[in-house]
């Protein structure tokens, strides 16, 4: 599914009233169910923005797709460029390749982010440096829908030192992890191919997981925060 599908099938565009209903009607993302990660389907998001200012850079793509049944669901995928039109040349556009040109003919923001949260519905997301694209994210929702993100999100950037903990890679990014693995980038800073090799590597270390006794969301997230809070102590 891309975002043009579902607009495709309005004859005009949402008037502001029409997304705040449509947002009322989104699912919210509840406890972890009692399944095992093969079971549990998981959206795994890329962002492109103008900018690493978390402050004063926008939102400008979205990349998705759909783990389900222990597998990279390629059948259900989502991608779209937000209408930014004030958008200015600017040397980031030399890293994601969306011009000023392409922003201003991008998706009204509003409805491309009211797409994007009806294909998550209420399943958990995953990112490679999550807190970045949980931010930019949350960020765009509060000020085009008005819409408060309370999905959890992984970040794998964490998962994958926390279940490969045999493997030292020091700061290490998505390059280096998928180099790690043998894993192949089609486009890199394309949000669509970057959520997808993202994916991959996610599904790697799921299966690790299990090996490891971390049979399910509960089990794996718990242990992640645990990890997370390890990480945060000063060394002595």
């Amino acid at each position: 599914m891309s975002a043009f599908d579902w607009l495709r099938r309005r004859s005009a565009p949402l008037v502001d009233q029409q997304l705040t209903d449509a947002c009322t009607q989104l699912p919210k993302p509840g406890p972890w169910r009692e399944t095992t990660l093969r079971e549990q389907r998981f959206v795994v998001l890329d962002l492109e923005t103008s900018g690493l200012n978390m402050q004063r850079d926008q939102l400008l793509s979205i990349g998705a797709v759909v783990i389900e049944d222990g597998a990279i669901d390629l059948a259900q995928q989502f991608e779209c460029t937000l209408q930014r039109s004030g958008q200015k040349l600017s040397a980031s556009v030399l890293i994601h390749g969306i011009a000023p040109s392409a922003s201003a003919a991008g998706i009204a923001p509003g409805e491309a982010l009211l797409a994007f949260m009806q294909f998550v519905g209420d399943r958990p997301l995953l990112a490679f440096h999550a807190p970045f694209d949980q931010h930019m994210l949350s960020k765009a929702l509060k000020a085009d829908l008005g819409y408060s993100l309370e999905h959890p999100f992984w970040d794998v950037a964490d998962l994958a030192p926390l279940l490969c903990p045999e493997i030292t890679l020091r700061q290490a990014g998505l390059d280096d992890w998928t180099a790690q693995f043998g894993l192949q980038v089609h486009q890199r800073h394309h949000a669509s191919a970057d959520a997808l090799v993202t994916a991959e590597l996610a599904l790697i270390l799921f299966s690790r997981a299990r090996k490891q006794g971390l049979d399910s969301p509960a089990a794996l997230a718990d242990a992640l925060s645990r990890w997370q809070r390890r990480q945060q102590r000063p060394s002595l």
